[in-house]
């Protein structure tokens, strides 16, 4: 493949640069894009030229217009003998005129590879406008829609490059595989312009120290030549390709972060066609050994083939050797720069040719304006000029830039004669903006020299076109008009940074963020802010938290400036189109800009449009993320919402978003949505009146519902909403007292102790918050506690709501759910806790304790269910006594508790009523260690009870305590206390103990502590005057079946299996049939838990084999399909006994895992689906781990 020649350049994009505006439908010379001509004589064409022909290609290139009819004026031209040439740039106005884009866009890319890149062609295919879809509604008759009116987007125009992808939404019409392929031919398409351009930018960094200065520095080693750009570039390829090697990573990444303009991946993003060195390890190592310089390489860093060139431009002796001195391949570098500067003169010529051949059309442009020597935009001459180049205005203004309004000075000026906007563009541009225009007319007028010359003007502007500018381009028409007033910078902005957002990296484009607002702020276009605003909101793909807090700081920013009609107009529509977007991050960013920009918006949107899109966020959205934000929004929402009739709706989203699956949702309803809406009920009255009671009549009405089956979740819903709700009833409570207007701020004021109120979830539920100040609270919870002390609750209306109404309600709700329910009774607990501490010591002691005392009488008579008076058996006792007793832990308060569960204890005892409520009591008390004690003392008190009843309910409780009572305490307060219960006369009392031993079996490590116990249930075993205890034998049993699977190892085989194997032999000869049927009941079950433990084979041949044969012999006359499971256990038992003498390395497994084939799996799952006797020791044989 032959290399581009870079001396053989067209002249139209240097042309281009130098006319300002100068019509594009221009002939060239015959030698534009041709090769140089000889070295004797630049200015002269070749002397073997051939006859005037229609050239499209040089020798080398050959673009695809050969087939493209050519305009007469064209052939005319030719035919008229002169060596006249069609431009490119002709042929390329004429293809976009005629619409052959594709055809256009081939012969662009054909330039782009021959390194002739066209300015009409780039400029055209780089603008997006030319290929979007037109949609909504048509354009206005008036509206210029370019050569070949709109153009509609198709997949092979839409692989145009530099199309601006984040204009659009990411659920644009577009399908992905399209954009695809778009950008990957953009990637092509620019890595090729880099590999093309890169050389010359390559060699204009080598030959950026002039040569004599290089000289300098070779002769003195003493100056330090100052470092070039890609020298710099390159040592920093080379320091991060070490640190990365060498496991340097946060070196390199600082290093990176400190180089941001530079690629550390790629080497060519260094310098093309410089071969990569060593690394610095290898340079370091031969450091004395000079290394072979790039210019050894010139022709390849230069691409240029030299059998291209001219003969007297190719050097005599290229060249080749790798081994030229300095001096000789510096020699040939200044050649090679001499040549191009005789090439750059010869194009100069060129161009000024060409500018003679159209000073008939500029002549008549300047007929009337006079030579530009002064820039006064607001002098008399310039508007006469104006008005007077009315009629010449309509051919004009096609190759003039358009204008906004006049209030530029545009520095194209200098170099044109033209240089006063046209009238169509001032009277389009300056009727909506009067006042700046005439802001901009009393300007005072910028003077400069004028030369007392007299060149004529068609010299003059030949003369000025010799000035490098380039204003015929998008970017090149902005550079050369500078904005005069606030409104032309806002409109510049708005014009280019919608240019400007695509190129900038996706980490950085925060920082547009102000531009962006202030331009959306400013701007006079409502449709350019529209697009501004849009921009903001699709500024990043996905906004991490950060990039999301900037965004709505703009929004809020943006809020402010424009007031609540511009905020509705422009900014909500942005959140309503994204309220579906597919990226969460884009939907969590709309949901948190409704709650920021609530206190901006109209009242009326507030409580409609903005409520009507959370909610629909709130049902609709799958992200936990989203919905958490939404409901925070929905909070704020309601701390500004003053419509009435909303409530209802606010109470039902304040329920559903508490039944919302996600724990994150639902502390964001109890920190923000809970308190913003009890502040809103406080205003309207309605705390007391509504909200509370709605939630009551709910618990309620589930309760009733729930006599056969409780929804938990519900409930818990409903009572943590309540539970909410404390602090602000709390407040409306002061805030409502009769001494409110007597709170002083001034004086001494002590502090609010730590502990006074429960820890808020949230600030909002902080009750200082609500009040407005710590000091403000101080003041009044003095006044507080001194009414309720002295002076009652007379006329405090808020106060006797709570006392009268609130109060019995809930208590009246305790008492009817199920006690057994640990949730149920461990919410409401919590409740009365939080709700005693809020309202204070004096409160709970004068107004909630007499109230459950007067329900709890602790007498027989209470406990008498036949007559209705079963109080202390339902869920009344465990709250009143975990959540009323339990707020405040001084010495009377612990006192007060032990004195009420030791009266519990002994009524219930005494009673014989169920032990429920009591037990409950134990499970929440002794699930914290602080009342651990405290329990102690009440069963110590029931171990020395007269009454054996009290005994053997205390005997009971110590199984509930031991296991979350540490050991020190297990073996210096319970095991005495049982082993005193176990040598109780009565033998109810020792039977007693026995699950409390079995659970200290279970749950205790200490050696001694298991000894002890094992030697006084084996005393209960052995001892002859239990031989016929059969109670005692049943709950020895159940216990082994109980404790078994989960107690020490040796215990169970050395203990447990030889008794049970005793207690089902002594039960084949037991005569009284029903005992033997419980006995065989309970060894089943027992049998059944210990099935599934790992068993030595010795103890399964000793105890475990010959028990389940003497259970089968009970079964067999008893219950005939126990008697099957049995026979199927002792089948596989004995196989695996067998198993085990043939295998002994393979170990023992467990007689559950042992159960292979599947023949044998349906067979006992089949015969235990036929048991119908008990249910309940059937589900054992599977809760039972190894």
């Amino acid at each position: 493949m032959a290399s581009v020649n870079p001396f053989n350049l067209s002249d139209s994009e240097e042309e281009a640069e130098r006319r300002p505006n100068e019509t594009v439908d221009t002939e060239r010379s015959p030698s534009d894009g041709a090769p140089g001509p000889p070295l004797g004589n630049p200015f002269s064409p070749p002397a073997d030229a051939e006859p005037p022909t229609l050239l499209l290609s040089s020798n080398r290139t050959s673009p695809s217009g050969e087939g493209i009819a050519v305009s007469v004026a064209a052939s005319s031209a030719m035919a008229g003998g002169a060596d006249t040439r069609v431009s490119v740039d002709v042929i390329a106005a004429q293809l976009l005129r005629d619409q052959y884009i594709l055809t256009a866009l081939e012969f662009h890319t054909e330039l782009l590879e021959a390194g002739r890149e066209l300015p009409r062609l780039r400029d055209y295919f780089s603008n997006p406008g030319n290929f979007e879809r037109q949609s909504g509604t048509p354009p206005a008759k008036d509206q210029v829609l370019g050569p070949g009116g709109p153009l509609n987007r198709a997949g092979s125009i839409s692989t145009l490059d530099s199309l601006d992808f984040a204009r659009y939404s990411d659920d644009g019409n577009r399908e992905t595989d399209e954009r695809v392929a778009v950008l990957e031919f953009e990637l092509r398409k620019a890595k090729e312009t880099i590999q093309a351009l890169r050389a010359n930018l390559t060699q204009a960094a080598e030959s950026e120290v002039p040569s004599q200065e290089r000289k300098n520095f070779k002769s003195s080693p003493e100056i330090q030549e100052p470092i070039r750009p890609l020298e710099k570039r390159a040592l920093n390829f080379l320091v991060n390709e070490y640190l990365l090697k060498n496991e340097y990573k946060l070196s390199s990444i600082t290093f990176s972060d400190e180089n941001d303009d530079q690629d550390f991946e790629l080497w060519d993003d260094v310098g093309l066609n410089i071969p990569k060195p060593p690394d610095l390890l290898q340079l370091y190592r031969n450091c004395g050994t000079p290394l072979p310089s790039p210019r050894d390489t010139v022709d390849v860093s230069v691409g240029v083939d030299f059998g291209d060139l001219p003969g007297n431009c190719i050097p005599q002796d290229p060249p080749k050797k790798p081994d030229l001195s300095q001096q000789q391949q510096t020699e040939v570098v200044e050649e090679l720069e001499y040549q191009i500067s005789l090439l750059n003169n010869e194009k100069q010529s060129l161009a000024e040719q060409i500018k003679k051949l159209q000073s008939e059309i500029q002549t008549l442009k300047r007929t009337v304006s006079s030579p530009p020597s002064t820039l006064d935009l607001g002098s008399q001459n310039t508007l006469n000029a104006t008005s007077s180049s009315s009629t010449s205005a309509p051919c004009a203004d096609h190759h003039s830039p358009p204008t906004d309004n006049g209030q530029y000075l545009d520095i194209r000026g200098v170099s044109e004669a033209d240089a006063a906007p046209t009238p169509t563009s001032n009277q389009n541009a300056s009727q909506p903006h009067p006042q700046s225009h005439n802001k901009l007319r009393s300007r005072p007028p910028v003077q400069f020299d004028k030369p007392n010359r007299k060149l004529s003007p068609a010299f003059q502007q030949a003369l000025l076109s010799f000035c490098r500018m380039c204003s015929d381009s998008r970017l090149g028409a902005e550079v050369s008009r500078i904005a005069d007033s606030e409104e032309s910078v806002m409109l510049m902005l708005g014009r280019c940074l919608p240019h400007i957002v695509p190129n900038v990296l996706l980490a950085k484009r925060e920082e547009l963020i102000p531009l962006i607002l202030c331009t959306a702020c400013l701007h006079p276009e409502p449709k350019e802010r529209d697009q501004l605003l849009h921009i903001l909101f699709n500024l990043i793909k996905r906004p991490d938290d950060e990039q999301r807090q900037m965004i709505l700081t703009g929004c809020v920013a943006f809020a402010r400036h424009v007031g609540p009609t511009r905020v509705e107009a422009e900014l909500l529509p942005q959140c309503w189109e994204q309220i579906n977007h597919k990226y969460p991050e884009r939907r969590l960013l709309v949901a948190e800009s409704c709650g920021a920009l609530a206190p901006y918006l109209p009242k009326e949107i507030r409580s409609s449009l903005v409520l009507s899109m959370l909610q629909q966020m709130l049902t609709e959205d799958k992200a936990d993320m989203v919905r958490e934000a939404v409901v925070k929004s929905l909070g704020i929402i309601m701390g500004y919402i003053d419509d009435p009739d909303k409530y209802s709706q606010g109470f039902e989203l304040m329920l559903l978003s508490l039944g919302d699956p996600s724990e994150r949702v639902v502390s964001a309803v109890h920190q923000v949505f809970i308190p913003a809406f009890a502040a809103w009920t406080t205003e309207l009255g309605t705390l007391q009146s509504a909200l509370i009671p709605s939630l009551l009549a709910r618990i309620e009405k589930l309760l009733m519902q729930g006599e056969h089956g409780l929804d938990e979740h519900k409930l818990h819903v409903f009572l943590s909403a309540l539970q909410s709700l404390i602090p602000p009833l709390f407040a409306v409570v002061l805030q409502n007292a009769p001494f409110t207007s007597r709170a002083k701020l001034h004086g001494d004021i002590p502090a609010i102790e730590v502990t006074r109120f429960p820890r808020p979830a949230s600030p909002l539920q902080d009750v200082a918050t609500i009040i407005g100040s710590r000091e403000m609270l101080s003041a009044l919870l003095l006044l507080y506690d001194h009414q309720l002390e002295h002076e009652g609750t007379t006329g405090w209306d808020s106060l006797l709501w709570v006392v009268n109404q609130l109060l019995p309600q809930l208590i009246e709700i305790v008492g009817r759910i199920n006690v057994t329910s640990s949730t149920c009774v461990h919410e409401f607990s919590r409740f009365f806790w939080r709700f005693c501490r809020t309202f204070g010591k004096i409160f709970t002691n004068t107004k909630v304790k007499p109230q459950f005392q007067e329900i709890l009488r602790l007498s027989e008579e209470n406990v008498d269910a036949s007559a209705g008076n079963d109080i202390l058996t339902k869920a009344t006792v465990p709250i009143y006594a975990t959540g009323v007793l339990t707020c405040y832990n001084q010495e009377e308060d612990r006192k007060l508790l032990v004195g009420f569960l030791e009266d519990v204890m002994t009524t219930l005892s005494l009673s014989h009523a169920p032990l429920d409520s009591l037990k409950a009591s134990f499970v929440e008390l002794g699930a914290n260690p602080v009342y651990h004690e405290l329990l102690l003392t009440v069963l110590w008190y029931g171990v020395v009870h007269t009454s054996a009843l009290v005994r053997c309910t205390a005997a009971r409780m110590f199984e509930l305590l031991v296991k979350g009572v540490n050991e020190t305490l297990v073996a210096q307060r319970v095991v005495p206390a049982l082993i005193t219960l176990s040598s109780d006369p009565e033998i109810s009392v020792r039977i007693s103990t026995i699950p409390a031993f079995g659970t200290i079996m279970e749950t205790v490590t200490q050696k001694e502590l298991l000894e002890r116990v094992k030697m006084q249930l084996a005393s209960f075993l052995e001892d002859p005057q239990y031989q016929d205890q059969h109670s005692l034998h049943m709950e020895i049993i159940r216990t082994f079946g109980r404790v078994g699977p989960n107690a020490e190892p040796r215990f169970r085989d050395e203990f447990v299996l030889p008794h049970l194997h005793k207690l089902a032999l002594a039960n084949n000869s037991q005569a009284v049939e029903s005992k033997r049927i419980d006995i065989a009941t309970q060894l089943f079950e027992a049998y059944s838990a210990l099935s599934c433990c790992f068993i030595s084979e010795e103890v399964m041949v000793n105890h475990f084999l010959p028990g389940l044969r003497c259970l089968r012999a009970d079964m067999e006359q008893l219950s005939p399909e126990h008697e099957v499971i049995l026979c199927s256990m002792i089948k596989e038992c004995e196989i695996k006994v067998e198993n085990r003498g043939m295998a002994d390395a393979q170990g023992s497994m467990s007689i559950a895992s042992s159960l292979v084939g599947e023949d044998a799996k349906t067979k006992f799952l089949s015969k235990m689906g036929q048991l119908t006797t008990s249910g309940a020791m059937l589900a054992n044989v599977f809760q039972r781990k190894k």
